[in-house]
């Protein structure tokens, strides 16, 4: 099984202080080794905001942890984010919700998963999956 980590995964794997480090640490540790873990490209970039900003120290990390980086976006990828991110913002307007507050990258994150047939391990479980209901999630 092929496992698509979520952003907010490894920014709490790298914030020792935050509440679901210890939870994260536990699962990675139980997962690797014995699972395929992957990152998408849109994981990548949003990471290059984080504590190891640049591209160099990302490589190591992926390197030295074995975590792979999927780079490969196409076409259905893209277009199944598009019908996700839409039917979110409908889901919004319809209960009075306002505004969509989340980004097109997390729709990306979760139709990467699910087009290539993986577990996508993150944090908002209930946000992937009124997005991607079909969609194996993983829970710390």
């Amino acid at each position: 099984m092929t496992i698509s980590i979520d952003t907010n995964v490894i920014a709490a794997l790298w914030k020792q202080q935050h509440s679901m480090n210890a939870a994260v640490v536990r699962i990675l540790g139980k997962l690797a080794g014995r699972e395929r873990l992957v990152v998408s490209g849109p994981v990548y970039a949003e990471l290059m905001a984080g504590p190891l900003r640049d591209e160099a120290s990302l490589d190591h990390f992926f390197a030295d942890t074995g975590i792979d980086v999927d780079w490969e976006m196409d076409e259905e990828i893209w277009r199944e984010a598009g019908r996700a991110f839409r039917a979110y913002v409908q889901r919004r307007q319809a209960s009075q919700g306002g505004e969509a507050r989340r980004i097109l990258t997390d729709f990306l994150i979760g139709a990467h998963a699910q087009v290539r047939g993986y577990t996508v391990l993150t944090l908002d479980c209930d946000d992937f999956a009124a997005a991607f209901p079909t969609l194996p999630i993983l829970s710390t």
